[in-house]
Parts: C-alpha cells; structure tokens; sequence
C-alpha cells in the first residue's frame, strides 16, 4: 500500500502531523560466520517516516524493537516472534495516547 492510497484511507490520520508514520524492516545476518554452528540473530528495526527524507534513514533514527537470536532452523517460524510487537502497534493504532508536542509544549 502506498502512502497516497493509505492517506485516502484513513483521512481522519492523514490530516494530523503528529501521528506517526512507521516503516519496518528486518535482515538476518550471521555473526559468527567462521563458525561451525549454524548460528543468525534477526534484528527488527523501526524507522519513523515521518522525518524528512535525509534524517529518517540515519541510523540514530532507527527504532531497534527486537534482536532475536536464534537458530537457522527457526526462520521458518520467525512470525510467532512478530506477535508481541504488532498487538502494541495496534494498540496504538486503536488507543489514543495523549503526548506532549515538544515544539509547542502542549498536550495533544
């Protein structure tokens, strides 16, 4: 889906400039690759788009929300993992959390 078409969607979130926009990304590596085990550790990274295009992607920007270390064998089942993190994107997406706009100093 694309941000133009997820805009038309939910319009009520589009208009808002302080809701957060968030991308999600995921690479396995193995750290140990000289080794004999079979060994990779998955990190889980969020980046928030709603930064200008040359700092979202700066890595002081990244949003590290899990490193899960484990096997090869487990990557088949590496969506049981996603679970805790998509119940509190979608808490956040139903719940409206009051925050303080740091520019303004006022709640919203």
């Amino acid at each position: 889906m694309t941000w133009k078409s997820f805009d038309e969607l939910y319009l009520s979130y589009a208009v808002e400039p302080h809701n957060v926009r968030l991308g999600f990304t995921s690479d396995e590596f193995q750290p140990l690759q000289n080794s004999k085990t079979s060994y990779s550790i998955w990190p889980m990274v969020l980046i928030p788009y709603n930064l200008p295009p040359w700092l979202c992607m700066k890595q002081e920007n990244f949003i590290l929300s899990m490193l899960i270390p484990c096997p090869s064998s487990v990557r088949d089942e590496i969506g049981t993992y996603f679970q805790p993190l998509l119940e509190e994107l979608n808490e956040l997406w139903e719940d409206v959390i009051e925050t303080i706009d740091a520019s303004t100093k006022q709640n919203f």
